[in-house]
């Protein structure tokens, strides 16, 4: 290689090294923001979930949300921002999760108990053929 030839390459190697080097240092420099929005969603879903009885019907479900949340604000302290939205992501689902549960348990009771007054009738009817 010529010297002609290598000087235009190293200096687009430093060229490229110096840029690298400033979006780094850039990315480092840059605060991330809290999840604000992620962590009032994560709430809200669990005051939703708790309201609906989800303690009662999805306690594990629930359960693991609050300390989803919990997780989630200390590592916005401790300004993992990146690792508090995924927690709190996590802690919405788990919260909409013990919701989905809790209203799935409550129709199904409502549903036995209709299937218990069928039967009942059914078995008045069968007592008093007559009386309809």
């Amino acid at each position: 290689m010529t010297q002609t030839t290598a000087r235009p390459r190293m200096t687009r190697l430093r060229f490229v090294i110096a840029a690298t080097g400033l979006l780094a240092t850039a990315a480092c420099a840059t605060p991330l923001k809290p999840p604000t929005e992620a962590l009032q969603g994560a709430q809200t879903a669990i005051a939703n979930a708790e309201q609906a009885r989800a303690a009662e019907y999805a306690p594990a479900e629930l359960s693991q949300a609050r300390q989803d949340l919990a997780s989630a604000r200390t590592a916005v302290q401790h300004e993992h921002m990146i690792r508090a939205e995924r927690l709190a992501d996590q802690s919405r689902a788990g919260a909409e999760l013990a919701s989905a549960r809790t209203e799935s348990a409550k129709a199904t009771a409502v549903n036995d108990e209709m299937q218990k007054g069928t039967e009942a009738m059914k078995q008045e009817m069968q007592r008093n053929p007559g009386a309809r």
